[in-house]
């Protein structure tokens, strides 16, 4: 079947929906309308708008708190939208903004679903050892429980922690992205429900629990699990690393491990052979 002409709107923040709305706008997608975070918590929502003007488009800007609003909701009605496309957009799309995409809403996340819905994906990964990824669904009313469209694997490496696995996710995104994109474009995406036996899902606090963040300096511990506990918690930010306590003072742990080569049978003790010259 051949490509569709789409209306969309784009939902996006972060770096990754800079790159996703480069994707859309090379394929001569064009937002109608550009749903936005508010301004004193977005970080790239004028490179959004930038890119839009470079293709030589002005949509209209509707921000995050006021989606709810009667006005909101009538100019999405009114441009008779087929999608909404959420990329790290940080609110919660609710009825009846849903009902304003025609096909569907879609969200791109950096987890391999139905692991880790929710936030600080790759966090949970290392920490749960459960599946890493980035998968396109749809979205419901529900946190990251919609259809999956189209989703990939990722590999951890004993090296990676938060921070080098979220670099990973990331680019996997716009790879996943792209693919399910095109299926969505050219008729044979089909939604696949979640399965619900092996959800996980994770609130934004969750991860400053003292029970995941501190450590007990007496503790009887595995080596594994404390470098686990190390690398799911070095992030880009010190107030989510591993801490311990001594008096009245917190320190803050964060990792690096670098990978080196090992030759294994190369470094044994030299084996001694007689010699003629030695008295014996």
């Amino acid at each position: 079947m051949a490509d569709q002409r789409l209306n969309i709107a784009f939902a996006g923040d972060r770096d990754v929906s800079v790159d996703v709305l480069t994707a859309l706008l090379e394929l001569g997608d064009v937002p109608q309308a550009l749903l936005l975070s508010d301004q004193d918590r977005a970080s790239h929502d004028t490179a959004l708008v930038r890119l839009c003007e470079r293709a030589g488009v002005s949509p209209p800007v509707i921000r995050g708190r006021q989606l709810a609003s009667a006005a909101s909701v009538e100019l999405l009605q009114r441009l008779e939208l087929d999608y909404i496309v959420c990329v790290h957009f940080p609110y919660m799309l609710r009825r009846p903004v849903l009902d304003t995409a025609g096909r569907g809403v879609l969200n791109l996340h950096p987890s391999y679903l139905p692991y880790n819905r929710g936030w600080h994906t790759p966090t949970w990964a290392i920490l749960d050892d459960t599946p890493a990824g980035a998968s396109l669904h749809y979205v419901d009313e529900s946190l990251d429980t919609g259809d999956i469209v189209y989703q990939r694997h990722a590999a951890i490496d004993p090296a990676d922690t938060a921070h080098t696995l979220y670099g990973k996710l990331k680019k996997l995104e716009v790879e996943v992205f792209r693919e399910g994109w095109q299926q969505i474009r050219d008729g044979s995406a089909s939604g696949t429900p979640q399965s619900v036996g092996h959800a996980t899902a994770h609130r934004r606090q969750s991860l400053f629990d003292p029970t995941v963040q501190r450590l007990e300096l007496d503790a009887v511990v595995r080596t594994r699990d404390l470098l686990r506990q190390l690398r799911a918690l070095t992030t880009n930010r010190l107030d989510e690393a591993a801490y311990f306590e001594t008096g009245t003072q917190r320190f803050r742990v964060q990792v690096t491990i670098t990978p080196e080569a090992v030759s294994h049978g190369t470094n044994r003790e030299p084996r001694l052979s007689p010699r003629s010259d030695v008295a014996r």
